[in-house]
């Protein structure tokens, strides 16, 4: 059987920590957050890989207000990298907007962006350009081959972790001590 956002074998609303196994090195130390997983595949946006750009330059590059905003803009994942997406806590309606969970809204319009710049955006946030997605059995292929690692999400680490303690924050969550993960097979 394989996941459904109706099936409790569903990722949707977890992390994903590349482990020391996952080839690619478009995602070493990166953590994943699962917006959707089904059958027919997964979404996800790294929430630790910041770009070179913060979103006050966004801001100004779309002429909207709220270009002093030195807030970072993550690499959400390679897929569309020039499409952006912002995790948000629940509260106004923007449009093209998806329910995560309760607690965890997905947006992908303007608006928004247009809110945040506005200081009338929702409480918590983040930015993303880019999502990692997968394939129909893609991402169960790539759990069964120790890439990532998985624990359910929480927003604490999703919105109010810094960017660069959320690996080992997500790695504490599953019971994960940095110091003693090993970069290479076969050692310990």
């Amino acid at each position: 059987m394989t996941a459904s956002k109706h099936s409790p074998n569903s990722l949707r609303h977890h992390f994903l920590v590349a482990s020391p196994y996952l080839d690619d090195p478009r995602f070493h130390g990166a953590v994943i957050y699962l917006c959707e997983h089904s059958d027919d595949g997964a979404l996800g946006l790294m929430i630790n890989h910041p770009l070179d750009i913060h979103l006050g330059e966004i801001l100004e590059q779309l002429d909207m207000e709220g270009g002093e905003l030195d807030l970072p803009v993550f690499s959400g994942g390679p897929v569309q990298p020039e499409r952006g997406f912002v995790l948000h806590s629940p509260g106004t309606t923007w449009h093209n907007t998806a329910q995560v969970t309760d607690d965890v809204m997905l947006t992908t319009s303007r608006d928004i962006l247009e809110g945040i710049g506005c200081d009338e955006g929702p409480d918590a946030f983040l930015v993303a350009l880019g999502y990692a997605g997968w394939g129909e059995g893609q991402l169960e292929s790539e759990l069964g081959s120790n890439s990532w690692l998985t624990c359910p999400a929480n927003t604490d680490i999703l919105f109010r972790t810094p960017w660069d303690k959320r690996y080992e924050a997500v790695l504490k969550l599953i019971g994960i001590d940095l110091n003693q993960l090993s970069e290479s097979i076969g050692h310990a």
